[in-house]
């Protein structure tokens, strides 16, 4: 089955080159049918493809009556942009910028999760730009355009010099507050009832499930359960921050207190008291529910185990660990109207 087709309008730099893409209306897994008439229209091969569209060829689509691609292919009939095609058939490594995008977006549009896709190779494929009010500017022609501005009366504002742009410039998703959208990248999966405050930031590649307050660092490849709270200023520790090949998940109703984090995956109605970082080699003194030591252990033998207060003794300074019989209950109001 195919993965995915896109049609999107993106920019180039002045050597012709990829800068990003747009895609509104990506289609997830469509059906072999529609793949099969717009290969047929275009005159393409089977396979992977990212093809600019010339308004001959959007035309082409447009009288192919292939439902969602010819309305869109409409819409974009007359742009003075670049209009992409990419169709990807076989989940391999990305070959091309367009296609990088393409599945970013079916990742912040909620069509796929966190390591649903390949995103292998990306870094290599998305080009380092500035990202300003008007649009992605290659950085060795930014000088230039910076000028130009200024000379007609008008200003370039630079918000940021990265390979990802923020998501909410490409995909706006229902139901979810984001106090400051430069934090949440392209590629964030962000579930509906998500909550995320000023601090909160969430990397490409990860997210939220659902109903979650977000204030503070969600890296790539960490996914949060529903109902859970990450407190001010707290971190989980990612594939690319030295979390390796382990794939760090909140479970569902936990709470990581403020400046508080985790290198382990928490099961669900798990708590992290404030302060208290938690790495895979972290040695836990297990309590039993008098208080009395039961084990000594390494934090990565709980991962994943639901149920669990983490806290440090203010006595020895010890980590300890204890059964959890509450779970956190988020404030119904803060979620009720996203």
């Amino acid at each position: 089955m195919t993965v995915a087709i896109g049609l999107g309008v993106g920019s180039k730099n002045n050597q012709g080159e990829w800068l990003e893409a747009l895609f509104t209306q990506p289609l997830y897994q469509p059906s072999s049918a529609l793949v099969e008439q717009v290969q047929a229209a275009l005159s393409l091969d089977a396979g992977n493809q990212t093809l600019e569209l010339t308004d001959e060829a959007l035309t082409t689509l447009v009288e192919g009556d292939l439902l969602d691609i010819s309305e869109l292919a409409k819409q974009l009939k007359g742009s003075s942009a670049p209009i992409v095609l990419v169709i990807i058939e076989e989940d391999l490594t990305a070959s091309s910028t367009p296609e990088v995008y393409l599945k970013l977006h079916l990742l912040s549009h909620r069509l796929v999760k966190p390591h649903g896709i390949n995103l292998d190779g990306i870094f290599g494929l998305l080009p380092n730009v500035a990202w300003t009010n008007q649009g992605a500017i290659d950085l060795s022609e930014l000088p230039k355009r910076q000028l130009e501005a200024r000379l007609s009366g008008k200003l370039i504002e630079v918000k940021s010099v990265d390979k990802f742009p923020q998501m909410t410039d490409y995909v706006v998703p229902s139901g979810v507050r984001i106090a400051d959208t430069a934090r949440v990248r392209l590629g964030a999966y962000i579930g509906e009832g998500t909550t995320i405050m000023h601090e909160g930031f969430v990397n490409f590649n990860a997210g939220t499930e659902g109903t979650s307050m977000i204030e503070g660092r969600i890296s790539a490849g960490v996914m949060v359960g529903k109902g859970s709270d990450l407190g001010g200023g707290c971190s989980t520790m990612g594939t690319l921050s030295g979390g390796g090949n382990i794939i760090i998940k909140v479970g569902d109703n936990s709470l990581i207190g403020a400046n508080a984090g985790i290198g382990i995956p928490l099961g669900d109605r798990c708590i992290v008291e404030s302060g208290l970082y938690i790495t895979a080699g972290t040695k836990i003194r297990m309590l039993d529910n008098t208080g009395a030591e039961v084990e000594k252990l390494k934090a990565r033998d709980l991962a994943g185990q639901p149920d669990l207060l983490f806290r440090r003794n203010s006595e020895n300074g010890c980590v300890e660990c204890l059964t959890n019989k509450s779970a956190i209950e988020l404030n119904e109001a803060l979620h009720a109207n996203n």
